[in-house]
């Protein structure tokens, strides 16, 4: 009895292990998670409305807890045109973050220099102009992969980026909030969901 009910147990276990996804560590989900971030920066991080908001400070980020080499991110986020955020991948320091030291995989519609704006990766990876991607005024994806020195990213299931680039292996990542054009008001940002795994 105890054999059958420890095979049982094994074999469980074991399609658990396989089954898609279940290497994901989700490190927020809707108001649960701002704990397994640093906060870096003046950004007014809170929870609100189901989600981690942020809508005032001239440049803050949720700065992750662990350093990353090859990984995926799928995200779940609310912005703005003018809101100016992104994601800032294998950061080599904890406590500045910058297109400097990480890769910054940005969301911006408005941004001054559209080819790295929404979907671009500053520096790196440039975006079509006219703009082409948006993200401004509703929920969005956004699927950001480094493999290697091969980084893509997804918006909303479109591709945006793809390129190979070594300038940085590993670190931190960091959700960025940041001042928008300054003749307009500053416009809020919400993660409803963020999520990485190992590749």
């Amino acid at each position: 009895m105890k054999k059958s009910l420890w095979g049982a147990a094994a074999l469980a276990a074991a399609a658990c292990a396989s089954l898609p996804g279940s290497e994901w560590q989700t490190l927020i989900d809707g108001d649960r998670g701002i704990e397994n971030f640093n906060r870096v920066g003046d950004a007014n991080w809170r929870v609100e409305g189901g989600a981690i908001v942020a809508d005032r400070g001239k440049s803050g980020f949720l700065v992750s807890k662990s350093t990353y080499r090859d990984f995926e991110i799928r995200t779940e986020f609310y912005a703005e045109p003018n809101t100016n955020t992104g994601i800032f991948i294998r950061c080599s320091s904890a406590t500045e973050i910058n297109s400097k030291n990480c890769y910054e995989v940005n969301v911006w519609d408005v941004r001054p220099d559209p080819k790295y704006g929404t979907g671009a990766i500053v520096g790196v990876a440039a975006v079509p102009v006219p703009v082409m991607y948006r993200a401004g005024g509703r929920w969005n994806t956004y699927i950001v992969r480094a493999k290697g020195s091969r980084l893509t990213v997804e918006l909303n299931g479109v591709q945006t980026a793809d390129v190979e680039n070594g300038a940085h292996s590993e670190g931190y990542f960091g959700l960025q909030y940041a001042e928008g054009l300054k003749n307009q008001p500053q416009q809020p940002l919400k993660w409803r969901k963020v999520q990485i795994r190992p590749l």
